[in-house]
């Protein structure tokens, strides 16, 4: 059984949804559970916040992000060693993503830079689901959204979709099509946690 799960992907890929969707299932299979999320509600994940409404300077964000994070694996250690299985939408590859698209030609290979940054600090996921889809049409589910942030137009979500395809590889990540339905997409997580 996968403990420490992650949901990856795209402003407009679903993970959100699916990832609430699996927390609910693994509840009514009586699985002692938690969701939490990237950046949190803590004042270093509100600093973060901030920081990407007033499209701060990214290495500050950068910094930012990572400081939730390692504030962050604190709690999931803890509830680890509680016995909860942990999801957690958003992760250390939404910063490598995301981050990495922002910095790219200010630094030489900005997404191994990005994880070296957090080499070493923080937890490893048992299981990372990247929602792939294409940029557009993930921009078209969220284009009604009241407050687009500045990550979510189209040229940027194209660097960050270029960032995790590199990202995803290996035995960690299963890469999921992102258009199938809803609940095939959470059968084959919560099938896939509980193996």
């Amino acid at each position: 059984m996968k403990k420490f799960v992650t949901f990856e992907g795209i402003d407009g890929s679903g993970k959100s949804t699916i990832s609430k969707m699996v927390y609910e299932k693994l509840r009514e299979k009586n699985k002692k559970i938690i969701l939490t999320i990237e950046p949190t509600d803590s004042w270093y994940g509100r600093k973060v916040q901030k920081s990407i409404q007033k499209k701060t300077d990214p290495y500050v964000t950068t910094f930012a992000f990572i400081a939730d994070r390692v504030d962050h694996c604190k709690k999931i250690d803890k509830w680890l060693e509680e016995g909860f299985i942990v999801l957690c939408d958003r992760y250390a590859e939404s910063t490598y993503a995301y981050q990495g698209a922002q910095i790219e030609g200010e630094i030489k290979n900005p997404l191994k830079w990005l994880k070296d940054l957090s080499k070493d600090v923080i937890l490893i996921p048992d299981r990372t689901y990247f929602f792939k889809i294409k940029p557009e049409e993930a921009i078209s589910r969220i284009q009604d959204r009241d407050d687009l942030i500045p990550f979510e137009k189209k040229s940027f979500l194209e660097k960050v979709h270029e960032n995790y395809l590199k990202l995803c590889k290996g035995d960690r990540f299963i890469t999921l099509d992102a258009t199938k339905y809803p609940e095939e997409l959470v059968d084959i997580c919560v099938d896939d946690i509980l193996s």
